[in-house]
């Protein structure tokens, strides 16, 4: 057994190698960079005129060989700005990067040196009219049109990729239709902001929104090049700022000061409305152009846009049947499969590089066979390069979520058990179990000090939850044999409150044995004897659980069933380990507090609205809250 300061000593020096190795890399991509490229700036006009930022990044040899075009379209800046300051890395990877395109950067509309008015998640136009109606879709045309017949020499066919909102528009780009687009990789792109980001099933997630917001959203009244700056929460302590900022209506009334325009549309607009149906894509991603392969790219440790991923794939499969659409799903936090190794998340650790297994074997190849036009290049990839948690192994097949997957239903059981055995009226515990869930002493969502949404809290230990009052605990036996879940989880839970509204979190953990080894990649304090991981979690604010756009009130103390989504997982929980599945109705500050008390928008509730409440769950014949996942053999 290694001492505390042995222990601290080898992993100080692991994090010093992994520092240096970093560096390292870090000058040899820049070194690269200038060596082989050369840089220059243009505005390309749109069809009404307004003018967009675009950096390009050709090879030298360029014009000796004609080399396919990558874009990339981004609100964060396509900078450094300047003929003689570059990027210290092209395109999605090293390995694309030394494979030879031209790569290219533009700021989308309104944003920083590019002309026009920025407008978040810009709702699209099925059918434009006339030049002056534009969308991102016929932006991500004019720019094609405009770099493969007037910039540099290409070989005329693009792609287009994207993480985070750049992946919104690469999605956005696939509704142009433009024929020189032959490959398009949306990654964690936002699909909808009722559910991707701000918002779960209606729920806010306050630290996350309040911190973009609080930068991204500041007016920017021209062009510039400047990034805004970032809020200064004057507390590291994150749990302890929003608690004392109470009611959400304090948020523009002590900081925002009605200077955060889209803070003011979300709030304004609390229900899933014309406003955010006007910004959902899903619908638009029909008729694609069935000449452009697509590539979705999410990580199921995404605290940001898991659902966009999975729900793009889904659309585009559903909707496009011609055309060529694949997913990979890895164990990746937020961009991970484009950062690092993708080896930890947090105090899991997931084999080795994860991320350079996908750049080079997935997803270079995959730009490689449609861009160069080169068949001898065709990896012939699955529908689903999906990677496995719990065996930390990589599978494919032929259809997302797999057809060989089975419909099972896990029953919460008295006495804090769980199993896919139907509850029955003999058992002893009661029918129900209750908590007191208060507004004033919500549930953190960490135990790390931190002002906003933590990567790692996707696999955090949860045994820190456990021990609260205000939190349900069920659990299986120990497992006698491997348990593999694969796909999304229906919840049906039925609940009564004596308050008029609540959410309910529902959090599925992985029990590791007690006598799990620790791992020299964690911090010494960290034991994974017992360790409770985070494997997929979700919320439903419970005025919704009829109709995300008519929220209604819940009748005190009458039963009623609360359905709804977890994203998709793919984990196999191990012979000797446990399922664990946790209840609860706070979820502070990463989900804003409920009142409990039925008001028609929460963001303008007061401080006398937030009450003390009482939940029960029920698990008995006639009331079974219960859970459906597909388990797959």
């Amino acid at each position: 057994m290694k001492s505390p300061l042995l222990f601290r000593l080898l992993t100080t020096a692991l994090l010093l190698a992994s520092a240096t190795a970093y560096g390292q890399k870090i000058n040899a991509d820049s070194a690269y960079v200038r060596q082989h490229y050369r840089k220059t700036e243009q505005l390309v006009a749109m069809r009404d005129g307004r003018k967009l930022h675009t950096v390009i990044y050709a090879p030298t040899d360029a014009a000796a060989k004609r080399y396919p075009v990558m874009l990339n379209r981004t609100p964060y800046s396509a900078g450094p700005y300047g003929p003689d300051t570059y990027k210290l890395a092209l395109g999605p990877s090293p390995t694309m990067m030394r494979e030879g395109y031209m790569f290219v950067y533009q700021d989308v509309r309104g944003a920083y040196m590019s002309e026009g008015e920025f407008v978040n998640m810009r709702p699209v136009k099925d059918k434009p009219r006339g030049k002056q109606d534009i969308d991102e879709g016929t932006d991500t045309f004019d720019t094609i049109e405009w770099l493969v017949k007037k910039g540099p020499r290409n070989n005329g066919r693009v792609g287009q990729w994207g993480i985070s909102y750049p992946g919104f528009y690469t999605s956005v780009g696939l509704t142009s239709r433009h024929p020189a687009l032959k490959a398009s990789s949306p990654q964690a792109p936002i699909a909808d902001w009722f559910w991707d980001d701000f918002h779960h099933n209606g729920a806010f997630f306050l630290p996350h929104a309040f911190n973009f917001l609080a930068s991204f959203g500041l007016p920017r009244p021209q062009p510039t090049p400047t990034r805004n700056p970032a809020f200064q929460h004057g507390t590291p302590d994150g749990y302890e700022f929003f608690l004392r900022m109470g009611p959400l209506k304090n948020a523009n009334e002590r900081y925002f000061k009605n200077n955060v325009a889209f803070w003011n549309d979300l709030t304004a607009h609390p229900n899933y409305d014309e406003f955010w149906q006007a910004r959902n894509l899903r619908p638009h991603l029909r008729d694609l152009n069935p000449n452009t392969a697509v590539l979705t790219v999410g990580g199921f440790n995404d605290a940001e846009n898991l659902f966009g991923a999975l729900q793009t794939y889904k659309t585009i499969e559903q909707n496009n049947p011609k055309l060529t659409n694949r997913l990979v799903m890895g164990p990746w936090v937020h961009g991970g499969w484009a950062r690092g190794t993708g080896e930890m998340v947090g105090n899991v650790a997931y084999g080795p590089a994860p991320s350079l297994f996908y750049q080079d074997s997935i997803e270079a190849p995959f730009f490689r066979s449609q861009l160069k036009a080169d068949k001898s290049t065709d990896p012939k990839l699955p529908e689903a390069y999906i990677f496995e948690g719990g065996t930390n192994r990589w599978r494919t097949f032929d259809a997302w979520p797999p057809k060989q997957a089975q419909d099972r239903t896990l029953f919460f059981q008295p006495g804090g058990q769980i199993s896919f055995d139907k509850p029955t009226a003999t058992a002893p515990g009661g029918l129900f179990d209750e908590y007191t869930s208060d507004p004033a002493k919500p549930v953190p969502f960490t135990e790390a000090t931190a002002t906003g949404m933590t990567r790692e809290y996707m696999t955090d230990d949860q045994r820190f939850a456990a021990r609260r009052p205000d939190v349900l605990t069920y659990q299986t036996g120990v497992l006698t044999e491997d348990l593999t879940l694969a796909g999304p989880i229906q919840a049906l839970l039925q609940v009564a409150t004596t308050g008029t509204d609540a959410d309910w979190v529902v959090k599925i953990i992985d029990v590791y044995p007690d006598d799990t080894p620790d791992n020299t990649r964690t911090l010494p304090d960290v034991k994974l004897g017992g360790y409770q991981q985070l494997i997929r979690s979700e919320v439903m604010r419970g005025r919704f659980r009829e109709s995300f756009s008519q929220p209604k009130a819940f009748t005190p103390n009458e039963v009623t069933p609360v359905p709804f989504a977890l994203q998709d997982l793919c984990h196999t929980f191990r012979k000797g380990h446990r399922l664990m599945v946790q209840v609860q109705s706070s979820w502070f500050p990463l989900v804003d507090r409920n009142p409990q008390t039925f008001v028609p928008n929460i963001y303008e509730a007061k401080e006398q609205d937030f009450q003390k409440a009482t939940h029960r769950l029920y698990h008995s014949p006639e009331h079974a809250s219960q859970l459906v996942v597909k388990v797959l053999k």
